[in-house]
């Protein structure tokens, strides 16, 4: 099977480093310093556990130059980035090819396929035209949620702190367990990263949503990890506030969800103190994946008229933060004080 991972960021990088170390045929797409870096020394993964090992050498890219076509693409950019590179991306996959879509949050394709009263509907906040629900035909997605800590700390080195809970979960999105899900969830089970497969991706999507939608919005705007906002009274109450309302309104769309909000911030407090993908961003002075964590949600809960009104409010807060972000151009960082 010849793969191509598409985003070179932590958990791509991740994703092509195993890949490679197993022997897979598989090509990874960079840009910049990160390609540079890949190109010249190969990528290095270190942690607790594996310690600093030695730079692993891939086939590396920068877009425009694949050899396609690619059976499989491991699509591992930031949601908000998939729309500019979608057209491009349709051209890089063969004719009987898979996509794996495994970003944080809604995606646009949540309403496709389903037994639900909102089967079909485009949520405007993720395609605001239509453009990748054209781009990209359902028959061809797998959806996935990636179960991974992982930092880029700099280009060409990553950080992968070991957790129990680390796995790759995938999904067809009309919940079937097919024989191209069984193959891609074993060939990066042998490369170190269990693949795991979900009947009902979206479930699993709300499940992790329940942790991205509260403590990435809460992380950027406070500069906190998990940990940080889960100890401290006054954001620990915002937690508890926000998970309840992902709760309710998973359930207007009919999933579930049997976790406790308490229980939920109870156990951040516990984690280890590490930046989420967003405020790693709001570090970076990179555009951040509001979107998908926060403005899909407040969508539906017009749409099905469950009231988010802490969301909202936290929401509106980290959107302007991302505004500053762009229009401005910066990067915002803490400073340690001698």
């Amino acid at each position: 099977m010849k793969i191509l991972v598409y985003g070179a960021g932590a958990i791509g990088g991740y994703l092509g480093a195993i890949l490679t170390s197993a022997g897979e045929d598989v090509t990874l797409v960079a840009r910049g310093s990160q390609y540079t870096a890949l190109a010249e020394h190969g990528l290095i993964l270190e942690g607790p556990k594996r310690g600093v090992q030695a730079p692993v050498k891939m086939k590396v890219c920068q877009p425009g130059e694949e050899q396609a076509p690619y059976d499989l693409i491991f699509v591992t950019l930031k949601s908000h980035q998939i729309n500019a590179a979608a057209a491009h991306l349709k051209t890089l996959i063969a004719k009987n090819g898979t996509f794996v879509f495994p970003q944080n949050g809604i995606p646009w394709w949540y309403f496709d396929g389903i037994d639900s009263p909102y089967r079909g509907t485009s949520l405007k906040t993720l395609d605001p035209v239509g453009f990748l629900a054209k781009t990209f035909d359902p028959a061809m997605i797998i959806g996935g949620t990636a179960l991974k800590p992982a930092n880029l700390i700099a280009p060409g080195r990553i950080s992968l702190p070991d957790a129990p809970t680390d796995a790759l979960i995938l999904g067809e999105l009309n919940h079937q367990v097919s024989t191209r899900v069984e193959r891609i969830a074993a060939i990066t089970s042998r490369a170190g990263w269990p693949g795991v497969i979900s009947t009902d991706i979206r479930r699993v999507k709300w499940v992790k949503l329940l942790s991205n939608a509260v403590w990435n919005n809460l992380g950027a705007i406070t500069q906190s990890t998990a940990r940080e906002a889960a100890e401290y009274p006054g954001s620990r109450e915002l937690a508890v506030k926000m998970a309840k309302e992902v709760i309710a309104l998973a359930g207007a769309v009919g999933v579930i969800l049997t976790e406790d909000a308490h229980v939920l911030v109870d156990q951040a407090a516990m984690r280890a103190s590490l930046p989420t993908s967003t405020l790693q961003d709001v570090r970076a002075g990179r555009s951040l994946e509001v979107d998908a964590l926060t403005n899909a949600l407040i969508e539906i809960g017009t749409l099905t008229g469950v009231a988010l009104p802490t969301l909202t409010t936290v929401g509106a807060c980290v959107n302007l933060l991302n505004q500053r972000i762009i229009h401005d151009r910066v990067a915002i960082r803490t400073i340690a004080i001698a």
